[in-house]
């Protein structure tokens, strides 16, 4: 297993994460911002899909690689994140609205472009149909300029809380229980954390009728619940490739917990998202 770290000694780490789909490409490990915290973080880009890395860790445990015994029995797992959750702070940032004025239209070129994190240009090829979903768009001599529009942002942020709320019933009994609003409030919950309060959290929750100081004093709550007495090993990762043998990994950032049934784990409880801050 390759290491994060360069030059620095790492031990090996479990990671489950897709193949390429044609067996002489390879991923990129992408360092981006993450749209809520703002902090440095690594991202699996493979076959115009984004995944980000999550992190699972029982008390005890160890894992047999091989011969090798590798002791630290965390698992890290990539799952698919919506690109326009990570595109959306540099999305608001490009339009450089000031009051009731709307913004300026940019190239996608010129959005993708962030000082210091060249990881955004791998993204090119699949960012503009995304972000068609949340920007006005203008087409002049066959060159389109994107503006965020905050109307589109929220009708995506309802879909997507629209979404959650109809998955929530299938996953227990506990879910299948809860009233519409109960359902919003998770739903709502999970999203915040790819969001901004402001504005997004803000407008989202007015919309839905929904108190905006209860889902932020509801999601307090619930990390402060979680105790974790082993974090994964910190790394630094730089623009490198992932090929079908190596595994990268991050610290791992709690992430909240949801309602679980007696005696059973919520499969969202068990994973944590990595991030690349220290420890």
């Amino acid at each position: 297993m390759a290491s994060w770290c360069g030059d620095l000694a790492a031990p090996p780490r479990l990671l489950v994460a897709p193949r390429p789909s044609d067996a002489n490409c390879q991923g990129n490990v992408l360092s981006l911002r993450h749209p809520k915290s703002d902090e440095e973080t690594g991202y699996l880009f493979i076959d115009g899909q984004l995944h980000e890395f999550n992190w699972f860790k029982d008390r005890f445990g160890s894992w047999f690689l091989g011969d090798y015994v590798c002791e630290d029995g965390s698992l890290y797992y990539c799952t698919l994140v919506d690109p326009i959750f990570v595109l959306l702070p540099i999305l608001k940032a490009a339009r450089m609205s000031n009051g009731n004025d709307p913004g300026k239209f940019r190239q996608l070129d010129e959005i993708l472009y962030v000082e210091g994190y060249p990881g955004y240009q791998h993204l090119m090829g699949i960012a503009g149909n995304h972000i068609e979903l949340v920007c006005e768009v203008k087409e002049v001599a066959n060159v389109k300029f994107f503006r965020l529009d905050d109307s589109k942002v929220l009708s995506w942020l309802c879909c997507k809380v629209h979404n959650l709320k109809e998955v929530f019933p299938k996953l227990g009994k506990n879910y299948a229980a809860q009233g519409e609003k109960e359902l919003l409030k998770d739903a709502v919950q999970i999203i915040r954390e790819y969001l901004n309060d402001e504005p997004w959290l803000t407008l989202l929750c007015k919309k839905l009728q929904l108190d905006t100081k209860e889902i932020i004093e509801a999601n307090k709550t619930s990390e402060a619940s979680f105790c974790a007495e082993n974090s994964p090993v910190p790394f630094r990762p730089s623009e490198e490739k992932l090929g079908n043998s190596n595994s990268r990994s991050s610290k791992g950032r709690p992430a909240k917990k949801q309602k679980t049934e007696v005696e059973s784990k919520n499969i969202k409880d068990m994973f944590r998202r990595a991030t690349r801050k220290g420890a």
